[in-house]
């Protein structure tokens, strides 16, 4: 993607099934498991970036002595930071001589994360500020094991004011901060009263205190406690957490929205948000890693037994298909395919927007992430293009005329051309606080490869999606002409973005939409401003009667996509350049999308179709907040 938007977090999980001393002997480190929790993460930073956090819980630990940790950071390289402290901590441990590696005892003891039961979070913050206040792993402390909770997700919660007003009714005082406090303090309400439903059966019989304590965590139903907190959970999300007395879970919204993946063998139990981490951490195979299924829970007891429990009906599956554009990596074997197939289903417009003159058409992409759609384009586009040279010398041989000239001209000057023609020159500084300045700079952000286009060249580039057009207006465009082709085409390997996401990716304001802009436009230039009008009561009522109809398609219903494709084309053509070239931007149809990713068939960004109550909530109260010029998330 040309532009930055916040999206989903990354989540971590590392549950050691044997003692430190096993992988001391067999991998010649007891911090074998912290080590994976590192690599878990770093190969996911992808998904983060405004904060890390890691937390721990060591079992069996003597009364007295300190069993729950937690580490955070929201500096720059936030992942760095924390595991830079906790290595830090490590050595002066060893040098102290109060840490001895060779004798995992000392570590479990001594080292905060020389634990069996590892957590870790990447964010990327979508709510509830940047400080590390709302980084993850959230913690709910208790004298007693199993009430205490640390908590981290990737998720966003529609109705977080609901989930309050509900903690609210039974008596709590919430602190009013995001969705993973009102989601942690829920959970932790049912953790309690499950702690104390155990407690009051077994404090009749005799037994001592640490009989009872190991009773209760023992008979602690983890299933039942989330099937109970998430009664009015409404949104996207792969949740995890770790309770004291070493138990673990993790849960996955009942849409499948959020992605989750495991794997389990006879050492370990291994969590990511996506599924290569895994396999390239640990070495496995695709068909050993699992998905964490819709409205179930993986619950990890202490004693080390691992089931998945549903503890919420299932919904329809509508998983996230920007995971598959955009946000996951792409070395995974079936997103790598699928973003191919992505830039595979674009050759037919591009073929007709170039109007099959492959002679003088030079094909690229905007760094980084379109690369692999790209390659899914040229690839098509050297299929189509064989096909119809095949028909070209069968007819030129059928009709006598058949010549050396004819098959150069067929074959070596008329193939697709890809050239490298956009790279990535520098990261904007975020510590420049001059708006003017900040945009000066980021028309710098890329430079190009002189030379790579010929004049008369018409010149397609592939980007992942065009979200607001800011960095096509204000950067891409102003550099692409510089090389003066005839004709600069964009194309979209995502449809036009044309409503919120409220699960968990940071796009949620209607105005800032380069596809509502145009159909605003469109609508004023058309004299059908009174659709904005009549839209803007609908929501009114919409939201007021708790409805579930999309209001704001009403914007979108006149026009066809082109001429909104057109529009934002009028919209995002820079000004003040010398360059008098065509411009097209060419958006992925929604049939392609289907076809292309056809397991991930969440595409209410696209169209509209929210997989939850919540999402209907939010996009009319978008477009309320659009219409009253008030700033801010719907949700």
């Amino acid at each position: 993607m040309s532009e930055h938007i916040g999206h989903e977090c990354g989540i971590a999980m590392v549950r050691l099934l044997k003692p430190l001393s096993h992988f001391a002997e067999k991998y010649g480190s007891p911090l074998w498991g912290f080590e994976k929790l590192f690599l878990l993460m770093e190969k996911q930073h992808n998904r983060g970036q405004d904060g890390a956090g890691v937390a721990c819980v060591k079992l069996n630990m003597p009364a007295g002595e300190p069993y729950m940790f937690r580490e955070r950071n929201t500096n720059p390289n936030p992942l760095d930071k924390v595991f830079g402290a906790l290595l830090e901590q490590y050595r002066e441990l060893v040098s102290k001589g109060l840490v001895h590696p060779e004798f995992p005892d000392t570590v479990k003891k001594h080292f905060d994360f020389g634990g069996e039961l590892l957590l870790g979070h990447l964010r990327y913050g979508t709510s509830g500020g940047y400080g590390v206040s709302a980084c993850h792993p959230y913690f709910r402390r208790s004298s007693w094991p199993t009430r205490n909770l640390a908590l981290c997700g990737n998720f966003n919660m529609t109705n977080t004011r609901e989930l309050n007003d509900s903690l609210i009714a039974i008596g709590q005082h919430p602190i009013f901060a995001s969705d993973t406090q009102a989601v942690l303090e829920k959970i932790g309400f049912f953790l309690d009263e499950e702690h104390e439903d155990i407690y009051r059966y077994l404090r009749t019989r005799e037994m001592d205190g640490a009989e009872l304590s190991r009773r209760i965590s023992e008979d602690l139903d983890v299933a039942r406690v989330l099937t109970r907190a998430s009664q009015k959970w409404d949104g996207g999300y792969a949740i995890a957490g770790l309770i004291g007395n070493g138990d673990a879970f993790v849960a996955r919204d009942p849409s499948g929205i959020r992605p989750a993946f495991y794997f389990q063998n006879d050492e370990v139990v291994a969590f990511a948000s996506e599924r290569a981490p895994l396999m390239t951490v640990f070495d496995l195979a695709v068909e050993d890693v699992k998905e964490v299924a819709p409205g179930h829970v993986v619950v990890m007891k202490k004693r080390g037994t691992v089931t998945s429990v549903q503890f919420t009906a299932p919904l329809p599956r509508t998983s996230c298909s920007f995971e598959r554009i955009y946000f996951s990596r792409g070395n995974d074997l079936d997103i790598y395919r699928e973003r191919q197939a992505l830039g595979g289903g674009l050759a037919d417009q591009v073929i007709k927007s170039i109007g099959h003159d492959w002679a003088n058409t030079v094909f690229s992409f905007i760094p980084n992430t379109a690369e692999v759609a790209y390659y899914g384009l040229m690839s098509a586009l050297r299929t189509k293009r064989r096909d119809e040279v095949k028909a070209a010398i069968l007819k030129a041989s059928a009709a006598g005329t058949l010549t050396e000239a004819v098959l150069d001209d067929l074959i070596l000057r008329n193939w697709p051309r890809g050239e490298k023609v956009v790279s990535k020159d520098i990261k904007l500084r975020t510590f420049i606080g001059q708006e003017s300045l900040r945009n000066q700079l980021a028309s710098h952000v890329y430079d190009i490869t002189y030379g790579s286009v010929k004049q008369g060249d018409n010149l397609v580039c592939v980007d992942d999606s065009i979200v607001r057009g800011t960095t096509l207006r204000k950067s891409i465009l102003r550099i692409l002409a510089r090389l003066q082709p005839k004709k600069i085409i964009i194309i979209s390997t995502a449809p036009q973005i044309r409503y919120p996401d409220c699960y968990g990716i940071d796009m949620s304001e209607l105005g800032k939409f380069i596809a509502f802009e145009a159909a605003i436009e469109l609508l004023r230039e058309r004299g059908k401003a009174d659709v904005i009008e009549e839209t803007y009561k609908a929501c009114h009522d919409e939201v007021a009667r708790g409805g579930s109809v999309n209001q704001v398609r009403r914007i979108y219903e006149p026009f066809t996509p082109e001429e909104i494709s057109a529009k934002i084309v009028e919209r995002v053509r820079p000004k003040g350049i010398e360059w008098k070239g065509e411009i097209e931007i060419i958006f992925q149809t929604i049939e392609n999308l289907h076809a292309a990713v056809p397991q991930h068939t969440g595409d209410w960004y696209f169209t509209g179709k929210y997989p939850t109550p919540g999402g209907y909530r939010v996009v009319n109260q978008a477009f309320l907040n659009y219409y009253e010029k008030s700033e801010g998330r719907a949700y």
